[in-house]
């Protein structure tokens, strides 16, 4: 056994002085390719300044059963909000809401705000099933709406969504939050705007969380109730895969729900994924709850986006390589490897949904948009294979 070691290294040490001989640099005969140096650091700033003098609205809320609620108001306040009410059918949430706004009037009813004139936009993250249904009904009461993901559970709700909007001239406006509110996917949609990686052929969206099943509702094992995991998770990557590729067209080519791990809850999907074609690229979303207790925040959301020029990779929510805290972005280019610190860079969202429904504009999101990456989600769900 041992002469045998001897022989297979006196080999490759002779392979090795053979390369060097033909030519073959000594660095690469070494194995020195492999080795990698630190990328140039870069603290980043936003293109987008927040305005002086903000446009004001005043807004209200229904509905608490997500704690996306509190991103939802603080982008609201941030953008030149006021908020004004707030009614939840559940005491205990209420009793939180009031703990961190206490200036804000807690309703009698839903009606209370929907009838007030001068609350011009509703939010809620009230159980998903049931927010397409308070959209339709804020829409009919001449108010916007700003609904957490996901906004919408059926491509029933889907099609009665888009007959009122289109109708009443109101803005559906759903928070996407792994883009609008991550200030490295911000940064990203700069980044890829001024050409950075030339144009942009696939993203690749990843979206773990974590479970603890043992803190979650009864409503979240439900699948009528909160969509299914691609309606779910999967709407915040079908928003990413539109925005990054710049597609206004799109449709899913494959998709996959699974319950691997959770028999005990019969009818929850706890893996999804799906491949996605639009008309200006490609894209592949993979979803799952099996974040593991031992990572310092609830999931490692990555994306990655592939351009003709190079590539960007985003960890938003930690770098397990070692890197404190969320935000990362790295850059490679025909020149060099960059490192993106995104953790100051300013989120517009809040801010432009305000001036959109002060100027009946467009600006933050396009509702074209809006439903087409609610769509992509639905279809997914709808014709998924099941595990």
């Amino acid at each position: 056994m041992n002469s045998d070691r001897r022989r297979f290294i006196k080999k490759t040490f002779a392979a090795g002085a053979g390369l060097a001989a033909v030519g073959i640099p000594g660095e690469l005969a070494a194995g020195s390719f492999h080795q990698t140096s630190r990328p140039k650091y870069v603290k980043a700033t936003s293109n987008y300044k927040p305005s002086q003098q903000k446009a004001s609205i005043r807004f209200g809320v229904i509905g608490l059963n997500h704690g996306h609620i509190y991103g939802q108001v603080e982008a609201l306040l941030g953008g030149g909000g006021k908020l004004v009410s707030v009614y939840a059918k559940e005491p205990e949430l209420l009793e939180g809401f009031t703990r961190r706004y206490p200036d804000v009037k807690v309703a009698s009813g839903e009606e209370e705000l929907l009838e007030d004139d001068s609350i011009q936009l509703i939010a809620s993250a009230s159980i998903p099933s049931e927010r397409a249904p308070l959209g339709i009904r804020s829409m009919k009461n001449g108010k916007d709406f700003m609904s957490d993901k996901p906004g919408i559970t059926s491509l029933g709700q889907l099609a009665e969504v888009k007959k009122v909007q289109k109708e009443t001239g109101r803005i559906y406006s759903i928070m996407y939050s792994e883009r609008l509110s991550n200030p490295a996917t911000v940064k990203a949609g700069e980044l890829i705007k001024a050409g950075a990686i030339g144009k942009v052929v696939q993203t690749i969206g990843l979206g773990p969380h974590r479970m603890r099943s043992n803190t979650r509702p009864e409503w979240f094992f439900d699948p009528e109730r909160f969509g299914g995991i691609l309606t779910d998770i999967g709407s915040h990557q079908a928003d990413q895969f539109l925005f990054f590729t710049g597609s206004t067209e799109a449709k899913v080519v494959s998709s996959q729900v699974g319950n691997l791990n959770n028999p005990q809850f019969p009818q929850f999907q706890d893996f999804g994924d799906m491949m996605v074609r639009g008309n200006k690229g490609t894209g592949y979303i993979r979803i799952d709850w099996f974040t593991p207790d031992g990572l310092n925040t609830w999931g490692d959301g990555r994306l990655t986006i592939l351009g003709t020029d190079g590539y960007i990779e985003l960890r938003k929510y930690a770098d397990i390589a070692g890197r404190e805290g969320g935000n990362h972005l790295f850059l490679v280019d025909q020149k060099e490897t960059k490192y993106y610190d995104c953790s100051e860079v300013y989120m517009p969202y809040g801010e432009q949904l305000v001036n959109d429904v002060v100027n009946r504009t467009e600006t933050a999101m396009t509702q074209a948009h809006c439903f087409l990456a609610t769509e992509l989600a639905l279809r997914g769900q709808a014709n998924a294979v099941t595990l």
